[in-house]
């Protein structure tokens, strides 16, 4: 069975990287092109992808699945056509591929420059967010990449759906559909055969949970990309705008429960106004949101579980954060650098030099002042869509889109010198 398992993760690997070879030919219009005809598609059969996600919502509730996670799976009309929208908006961006730069001549009349060039073979192993199939997809095309997606069980329907009108739309114009390839296989199995797929895979993407993500950097064989966990931090200071920090707050909390870039742990210095934490008590008690803090925290808001030190370190993905007091800046920036997972942090302040310090010192992949972390999106950062949000350093940080999915070789022109 896993010999099986093995050799048809090979022969999917294979093809892929065969459809590479005929993607990394292809121009700027002829990319654009598919581009376009995934996007009608997408469009034309958004009754399918919507039947199937059915299926998927069904399946999860069922198992009991939390309403963070529910959030990410549900597609509705709007949804799709928003995934839709996104395809166009990639199509005007400027194609990252083939870019001539940094051109110098030596010494000995050699031309020395540097070309943007594809990664390759992509994989990407993420949980229940179908919008992520499509997203990926749009950006390995245009950037020349081919993809082999492996998707969780929950998304299983979605993901069929969603992939079979891209390749039909790629084969349509008569291009190889093994541009974008889907592993079905749900599996534990084939996420471990597939880390293993060295020689195949040139970049792995892991989008998802901790264990998820962890499991990925620990075991696989090929390079990774790492995309992060998001306990992001709201710092309220003493110099901030109640109302401000309270519209922020209830964003970055609510607006969005399950997804990375929604505040996890709430910072606030303890000579604010107890204006701040009247309005702070409303909000959570509208959205019933359960608080992990400090005896600080208790003595100002109702009903608080004493917060351990796991509860400040917890992505949540819930009605659900930690809260600490805390006497200032400078032990709001000790408590980020112990808790944070690099994602995204913010600071709300009125003080100029705080906001310095903060974007400073603070060493993550976004740093906000005066504005809530559910900005971080490669989408609303102008991207057109973003493969997952890198909390690492190389090669990549924050938003991964078509820039990021790109790698560069050195072009050397030279007219007949040979080294002595």
């Amino acid at each position: 069975m896993e010999q099986s398992l093995r050799q048809s993760l090979e022969s999917i690997a294979i093809k892929s990287k065969n459809a590479n070879r005929q993607l990394s030919k292809l121009s700027s219009k002829e990319k654009n092109s598919i581009l376009s005809n995934i996007k009608k598609n997408i469009i034309l059969k958004a009754d399918e992808i919507i039947k199937a996600n059915l299926i998927d919502m069904d399946n999860a509730k069922k198992i009991g699945l939390k309403e963070g996670v529910l959030d990410r799976l549900l597609l509705t009309e709007n949804r799709v056509r928003a995934m839709a929208e996104s395809v166009e908006t990639l199509i005007d961006l400027k194609d990252p591929v083939g870019n001539i730069y940094d051109m110098r001549t030596l010494e000995n009349g050699l031309i020395v420059g540097k070309k943007t060039v594809p990664i390759g073979v992509l994989a990407i192993i993420y949980e229940a967010r179908p919008n992520v199939t499509l997203d990926a997809s749009i950006l390995a095309i245009k950037s020349s990449n081919s993809l082999i997606l492996r998707g969780g069980k929950e998304a299983i329907n979605s993901n069929i759906s969603i992939v079979k009108i891209i390749r039909e739309s790629i084969s349509e114009l008569g291009y190889d559909e093994n541009m974008i390839c889907l592993i079905e296989d749900t599996t534990r199995e084939s996420s471990v055969e597939l880390m293993k797929l060295k020689g195949y895979i040139d970049l792995l993407i892991p989008r998802g949970s901790a264990s998820l993500i962890n499991s990925v950097i620990e075991n696989s064989k090929v390079p990774v990309l790492e995309t992060g966990v998001g306990n992001c931090h709201v710092y309220v200071d003493s110099s901030a705008k109640i109302e401000m920090a309270l519209n922020i707050i209830e964003n970055a909390k609510t607006s969005r429960i399950g997804v990375c870039n929604a505040m996890e742990s709430l910072l606030v210095s303890e000579d604010i106004s107890d204006n701040f934490y009247e309005g702070l008590q409303k909000i959570i008690n509208q959205y019933n949101i359960i608080i992990h803090g400090c005896e600080k925290t208790m003595d100002k808001i109702n009903n608080v579980i004493y917060a351990t030190d796991e509860d400040y370190g917890k992505e949540y993905l819930d009605y659900e954060m930690s809260m600490k007091v805390v006497s200032g800046i400078d032990e709001a920036i000790d408590h980020i650098y112990r808790y944070s997972t690099n994602h995204s942090e913010v600071i709300i302040t009125e003080n100029y030099e705080n906001a310095m310090k903060f974007l400073n010192e603070v060493d993550s992949a976004c740093v906000y002042v005066n504005a809530s972390s559910r900005f971080t999106d490669g989408g609303i950062f102008g991207f057109g869509a973003e493969i997952g949000i890198s909390t690492q350093k190389l090669h990549a940080r924050g938003p991964v889109g078509l820039n990021e999915l790109t790698s560069s070789k050195y072009v050397i022109l030279g007219s007949g010198q040979v080294r002595e």
